[in-house]
C-alpha cells in the first residue's frame, strides 16, 4: 500500500504518544506531500478497522490524523467522515475512543482552536473521565449527520468463506500487557513464524504488503461456450504462416562496378575529380541507376559533393528523385551556404526535373537572406550579381511564378539597385507586373 520508508515514518508518528496531537499532525503534513495524504489515510483506516492492530494511544493518533487532514474542507467533502461517524457509533469500542472521536466531530470548525488536540494521547487517556461524557445513541448521531453517513457497502456472500489474515497468538494469554506482541501475520504462501513476532514489525509489514480484508478462496469459473456464427457475421481468421521462400539471385553478384563508383564518390567529397573520373562516374550511373543507392553518399555529405563536383551532384540527385530520402537531400541543399556551385546545381535541377515549388521558393529566400547578411562589400556585390542572374534564368525559363515572390524579389532589387544586374532584374519584374 505504501513504501517501506513511508510506513516507518508513519509508524513513528503513531508511536509519539507523549507529543500533542497538534504537533503530530503538523509533522504529518510536513513529512507527507498532499498527493500522498489519501493513500496514507486509507492505510490508517485499514489498521483502525482491526482493533487488535494498534495500541489505544496509536488509535487516538490515527483518528486525529484522519480528521485533521481534511478539516479544512466541509465535513461532507471529507472521504473519511462516514468512517469517523461509524467509529463514534461503535458499541463494541472503548468509551474513551468513542468520546475522542465525538470531540473531533463536534468541534466548531477548522479555524477554531481545538482543546483536545493540544493534549498528548497519554495525557488524554490519564485525564479521561467517563462520567463527563455522554455518548448519544446511534439513531441520534445518524439523525445529526444524516447527510454524511454513507449506506452500507455491498458485501458478497463469498466473504463469509474468507479467512482473516490477522489472528490472535494462542501462545499469549488474554489480559497480558498491551505492549506485548499479540499478533501473528502470515502472508499467503509462506509458513507461520515461530513465536509471536514484533507488533511494530507486523503492522509495518501489513502496510507495505497486504490489506486486512482476508484471504478469499479462488472461485473457478469455466469459460463460456462459443456462440454459433450468424449469417453476415465476421469470422475470426487464423491464417497459416507457410510462406514460399524466394531466392535472391543478386547474391554473390559482381560488385566491382559499385566498388569503383564508391571509391570515386569518396574522392569527389574531398576535391574535384579529373574529367576522365567524372565521365566514368556519369557513365556508370547511366548504365545502372541503382548504383546511386550504394555509392556511399548520404544527405549529410551532399554539401561537400556540391562544392567540389557540382555536375556529379546534379546527376546523383536526379537519380534519387524517386527515393524516400530525396526530401532530406533537398533540406540539406536549401540550408547549405549559398555559393556559385549550389546555385548551379539548383539551376540545372530546375531544367532537368520538376522540383517542389516549396523547395525553390525556400532556396530563393535563403539566397536573398545570404546577400543581405554578408558584411564584406566585395563578396556581397559578387553574390548579388550571381543571385540576380540566377533569378533571371528561373523567370525566363518559367520555372517559378514571379508573382508568388514579387514583393520579396522587388525589395531585394531596390535594396541593391546600385548594382547593374539588380537594376536589370527590376526592369524585368516591371515588364511582368
Amino acid at each position: 500500500m505504501i513504501s517501506v520508508q513511508d510506513s516507518k515514518t508513519l509508524f513513528c508518528l503513531l508511536n509519539a504518544d507523549q507529543r500533542t496531537f497538534e504537533e503530530i499532525i503538523s509533522d504529518f503534513s510536513s513529512k507527507f506531500q498532499s498527493d500522498m495524504h489519501f493513500r496514507i489515510c486509507c492505510s490508517l483506516a485499514v489498521l483502525l478497522e482491526e482493533k487488535k492492530m494498534l495500541k489505544p494511544t496509536q488509535r487516538l493518533v490515527a483518528f486525529s490524523i484522519l480528521y485533521q487532514t481534511y478539516s479544512s474542507q466541509p465535513s461532507s467533502a471529507s472521504p473519511f467522515i462516514s468512517f469517523l461517524i461509524n467509529a463514534a457509533c461503535d458499541d463494541a469500542a472503548e468509551k474513551l475512543e468513542r468520546a475522542f472521536v465525538l470531540q473531533l466531530l463536534e468541534s466548531d470548525g477548522a479555524d477554531n482552536s481545538k482543546e483536545v488536540l493540544k493534549q498528548s494521547a497519554v495525557d488524554y487517556i490519564k485525564g479521561f473521565d467517563p462520567s463527563s461524557h455522554a455518548l448519544p445513541q446511534r439513531e441520534q448521531l445518524q439523525k445529526q449527520y444524516c447527510d454524511k453517513v454513507q449506506p452500507e457497502p455491498y458485501t458478497s456472500l463469498f466473504r463469509a468463506a474468507a479467512v482473516k489474515n490477522v489472528i490472535s497468538d494462542p501462545d499469549v494469554p488474554r489480559g497480558c500487557d498491551a505492549n506485548s506482541p499479540e499478533l501473528e501475520f502470515t502472508p499467503p504462501g509462506s509458513k507461520p513464524r515461530a513465536g509471536s513476532g514484533d507488533r511494530d514489525e507486523t503492522v509495518t509489514g501489513l502496510l507495505q504488503k497486504l490489506s486486512l480484508e482476508g484471504l478469499d478462496p479462488q472461485w473457478i469459473r469455466p469459460l463460456p461456450p462459443r456462440l454459433p456464427i450468424q449469417d453476415g457475421e465476421l469470422v475470426w481468421l487464423n491464417p497459416d504462416n507457410n510462406h514460399e521462400l524466394l531466392w535472391d539471385y543478386g547474391m554473390c553478384a559482381d560488385t566491382s562496378r559499385g566498388a569503383a563508383v564508391r571509391e570515386l564518390i569518396a574522392k569527389a567529397l574531398k576535391g574535384p575529380l579529373v574529367p576522365a573520373q567524372q565521365e566514368q562516374v556519369l557513365v556508370e550511373l547511366a548504365n545502372d541507376p541503382k548504383l546511386v543507392y550504394h555509392c556511399g553518399l548520404t544527405p549529410r555529405k551532399l554539401p561537400e559533393l556540391v562544392e567540389h563536383n557540382p555536375l556529379i551532384a546534379v546527376e546523383v540527385l536526379i537519380k534519387l528523385m524517386n527515393s524516400a530520402e530525396i526530401s532530406e537531400y533537398f533540406t540539406v541543399l536549401v540550408n547549405m551556404d549559398m555559393s556559385l556551385h549550389s546555385m548551379e546545381v539548383v539551376n540545372r535541377l530546375t531544367t532537368a526535373v520538376d522540383l517542389p515549388t516549396e523547395f525553390v521558393h525556400m532556396y530563393i529566400t535563403n539566397c536573398i537572406s545570404s546577400c543581405e547578411n554578408i558584411k564584406d562589400k566585395y563578396m556581397q556585390n559578387r553574390l548579388v550579381r550571381l543571385v540576380c542572374v540566377f533569378l533571371q534564368s528561373l523567370i525566363r525559363n518559367k520555372i517559378i511564378n514571379v508573382q508568388d515572390l514579387f514583393i520579396e524579389v522587388q525589395a531585394f532589387c531596390i535594396e541593391f539597385s546600385r548594382i547593374r544586374e539588380a537594376a536589370g532584374l527590376f526592369r524585368l519584374l516591371k515588364t511582368l507586373e
